[in-house]
């Protein structure tokens, strides 16, 4: 049987598909992969379908051990993948002989990465997916050293590209696309979330993405009015901007909580929740209105 054999896991390395979807009335989220576009690509270079279970990592640090020769693929964040120690290709079909290792370093940019392997990986789903969510407990454990992840035999056709070009933009302040929320009239001033910075805090996971501003900003804090009602708990979409009491938005990512008590001010387009899926704490962004 051919399978990956974990020898570290890096700081936390979890099995992503598209997430299982259908369950929010029962109270289960959706989780799923925290970056959606680069699950999907890692899959297409390896003939998978887009929705096929890979290992998600987060800061780097992943070692595996190929049972069996394996087609696979790394995605995400500009990290360095090691095959026997030399670097091999970013967003790139890599064959794995029986026993080679494939490492990844910590990224130099961005948060996450995507090891998909052609067949896909083949634990037991759980309502419907192979997913670990984090917030729930649904799904497989996160992964640990001594395990093996058998791999399954559900690639499609033969992927007509071997690589994806490099994405070569490094901008200091990232930009999040964003559509007006249904409570932003619940703020004082929803335009104080467009003016200046935010700055990720080093609380975030794949629950939701942490702000505030800037030590040196200047510019306001979101504040809640005090002449309307208090919000009754409600439904929350994916990409959700919702403000506390302490003015600090919360960016809400693949294992968010199905419903929330605070206005939600703004949701993030889908390429905007990729992008804030790869913030790293103290990393710089703004939102721009749709």
């Amino acid at each position: 049987m051919s399978g990956l054999n974990v020898l570290a896991p890096g700081p936390l390395a979890t099995l992503q598909d598209l997430g299982r979807h259908g369950y929010a009335h029962l109270g289960v989220p959706a989780s799923g992969a925290a970056d959606r576009g680069a699950l999907a690509l890692a899959n297409r270079l390896v003939g998978n379908e887009e929705s096929a279970a890979a290992i998600e990592t987060t800061m780097g640090g992943l070692r595996v051990e190929a049972v069996g020769d394996l087609l696979v693929s790394v995605t995400g964040a500009q990290t360095t993948v090691r095959r026997n120690g030399v670097p091999a290709g970013l967003a790139a079909a890599l064959v794995l002989r029986a026993g080679d290792e494939l490492v990844l370093d910590t990224p130099d940019r961005g948060l996450r990465n995507y090891v998909a392997v052609r067949g896909g990986i083949d634990v037991e789903p759980v309502l419907g997916s192979r997913a670990t969510d984090t917030l729930s407990g649904l799904g497989p454990d996160a992964l640990s050293a001594g395990c093996v992840l058998p791999v399954g035999r559900a690639a499609g056709d033969w992927p007509p590209a071997s690589q994806a070009p490099p994405d070569t933009s490094h901008p200091s302040v990232t930009v999040l696309e964003c559509h007006p929320g249904p409570r932003e009239d619940h703020l004082r001033s929803s335009s104080d979330l467009y003016r200046g910075t935010w700055v990720v805090g080093a609380d975030s996971n794949r629950v939701g993405v942490r702000l505030d501003r800037a030590a040196d900003s200047g510019d306001p804090l979101l504040t809640h009015r005090d002449d309307v009602p208090e919000l009754r708990s409600e439904g929350i979409a994916h990409g959700s901007v919702q403000v506390p009491p302490s003015g600090r938005p919360v960016l809400f990512l693949a294992d968010h909580p199905v419903t929330g008590g605070y206005p939600v001010a703004a949701v993030l387009t889908v390429g905007a929740v990729d992008l804030a899926a790869q913030l790293v704490p103290g990393s710089e962004i703004r939102f721009r209105r749709r």
